[in-house]
C-alpha cells in the first residue's frame, strides 16, 4: 500500500457538539479543550496509519481563525501529511457547521507531529509496506 492510500484510508472524522460546559467567559470554545480535541484526533489519525503505539512530540503553528460559539456543530478532521522513520506529521482542522444551516467555516487548524514507541518507550522505525 503507498503512503497516498494508507493516510487517505486513516483520514480521521470526529463530530462534537459545542455545549456550554467546554466554552469560555466569551460563550466560544475554550483554546485548550479545542487543543486537546485536536490532539485526541491527530492520535488516532496516526496510531490508525501505523498500528503502532504513538506519543506526541510536538504541536506546531494552532491557528484559532474563527471562534467557535455555543450551540454549533464542529467536525474535526485528522490527516497524515508526512511519513518519517519514526514519526508521522498529522494536519487537524476544526470546522464550524451552524445546527440550522449548511454553513461550513473552517475555524482551527494545527500541526502535530507524534513518534512511534516500543515497550521501552523509546522510538521505533514505522513501516508501513508490512500491512
Amino acid at each position: 500500500m503507498t503512503f497516498e492510500e494508507r493516510s487517505r484510508m486513516s483520514e480521521t472524522h470526529i463530530f462534537k457538539a459545542v455545549f456550554p460546559n467546554t466554552t469560555n467567559h466569551y460563550d466560544t470554545l475554550f483554546g485548550g479543550t479545542a487543543m486537546q480535541l485536536m490532539d485526541e484526533v491527530a492520535f488516532i489519525t496516526a496510531t490508525r496509519f501505523t498500528r503502532l503505539k504513538m506519543v506526541t512530540v510536538t504541536t506546531d503553528k494552532v491557528e484559532f481563525n474563527v471562534p467557535i460559539p455555543s450551540g454549533t456543530i464542529i467536525e474535526l478532521i485528522g490527516k497524515v501529511t508526512h511519513l518519517g522513520n519514526t514519526s508521522v506529521d498529522i494536519n487537524v482542522d476544526i470546522f464550524i457547521e451552524l445546527m440550522n444551516s449548511d454553513k461550513r467555516e473552517l475555524a482551527i487548524n494545527g500541526k502535530f507531529k507524534f513518534v512511534a514507541v516500543g515497550e521501552d518507550k523509546m522510538p521505533i522505525k514505522i513501516d508501513i509496506s508490512k500491512y
